[in-house]
């Protein structure tokens, strides 16, 4: 039975990595996926996904008001379609009607739908997509990660040019480890960033 998944983690755990390595297995054995990416991230090629590490697949972009039903639903009336799987990179970018659609594909159309995002923002507080997610998600999976200490790594930290933790701003600001540090809870709350 199809369900909706939400593999969820702090910056930098292979959220990525994993969800391509995923879609290769579907791949390798014959089976067609759908992958999607939000259309403003442009820290990469233009509708890719990218890992850190290299590997990368074309994507369809999403929006606001992307119709993720709609879509999915139309590609499975085209004929010879080997479709067996839905997956989203950065899903705390979606929002309450995406998820919703999300598990609509889930329940009516039979297909598993696999999403990997962040929990929370940089101060702590939960993106739209993931609240929904880790609400309405069949399945949660935590990819883990470490803090600088050592320590299991839970919070995104938003750092300055000189490594200091920036506690203002608006929620989505795109980049990499270059403005992102992955925290324990405790350097999180002492803003201690390396």
């Amino acid at each position: 039975m199809a369900k909706l998944y939400f593999y969820y983690s702090a910056m930098n755990a292979g959220k990525t990595t994993t969800l391509l390595q995923s879609e290769y297995n579907y791949r390798e054995r014959g089976m067609e996926t759908l992958l999607f990416t939000p259309s403003f991230d442009d820290r990469y090629e233009k509708n890719h996904i990218v890992s850190r590490i290299g590997l990368k697949a074309p994507a369809i972009p999403f929006h606001k008001d992307f119709d993720f039903y709609g879509f999915v639903e139309k590609k499975l009336k085209e004929p010879d379609h080997r479709i067996k799987c839905v997956l989203v990179d950065e899903a705390h970018f979606l929002t309450k009607k995406h998820v919703h659609q999300l598990s609509d594909i889930a329940d009516f159309l039979g297909l598993p739908v696999l999403t990997y995002g962040l929990r929370t923002d940089f101060l702590g507080e939960p993106f739209e997509g993931s609240k929904y997610l880790l609400s309405h998600a069949e399945e949660l999976c935590e990819i883990k990660t470490i803090c600088h200490c050592g320590r299991k790594a839970t919070m995104n930290a938003r750092i300055d040019g000189n490594g200091v933790m920036v506690t203002v701003g608006a929620q989505v600001e795109i980049g990499g480890n270059d403005r992102y540090v992955s925290l324990c809870h405790r350097h999180f709350k002492k803003q201690v960033t390396s």
